[in-house]
């Protein structure tokens, strides 16, 4: 089944699971849904930043500050970001540190957000569908790139609150 077809949870705004639909359907009308962001830093605190493939359904060519995805129906938020770090860069078995929960709109996207991190030094291996590269970036210059480039902007909303909240 290709992804378009995967069977997303879909929630109301209160994040409770009101159904299911196909992730085209999903992103055809709207719909509010659960994705998981997974912030992988390394040992020097730097954060790896990917750039998403051309081919991606939302965002496409931007780079992203987390791994992660739509959480599928029936999937619980720590299972998903389990099944998304392993698909999108290849890592497996590395503790998981849940952080905060989070709501999300823009006109073309309306997503409860659930934010992780873990440690991870690479090497990594990159889902070619939907990552197009990445590097690990100093957390301090993070900004400075998304002034200069295209970046996800509900990624950019979890890291400013990540480094808020979680990294005093």
């Amino acid at each position: 089944m290709g992804s378009a077809e995967e069977l997303v949870a879909i929630v109301d705004r209160d994040n409770r699971v009101i159904g299911s639909a196909r992730r085209h359907e999903m992103r055809a009308q709207n719909l509010i849904h659960r994705a998981t962001y997974i912030l992988v830093l390394n040992q020097a605190d730097e954060l790896f930043v990917q750039l998403r493939t051309m081919s991606k359904d939302i965002y496409p060519g931007h780079y992203d500050v987390a791994a992660g995805g739509v959480v599928l129906a029936g999937e619980a938020y720590a299972a998903a970001a389990e099944r998304e770090l392993a698909e999108e860069l290849g890592v497996r078995g590395v503790p998981l540190t849940a952080h905060f929960d989070f709501y999300h709109e823009t006109p073309d996207n309306r997503v409860w957000g659930r934010v992780f991190s873990c440690r991870h030094e690479g090497p990594f291996t990159l889902q070619a569908e939907e990552v197009a590269g990445g590097s690990f970036t100093p957390l301090t210059a993070t900004a400075a790139l998304a002034s200069r480039h295209p970046f996800t902007p509900d990624g950019l909303r979890v890291l400013e609150r990540f480094l808020h909240e979680c990294r005093r």
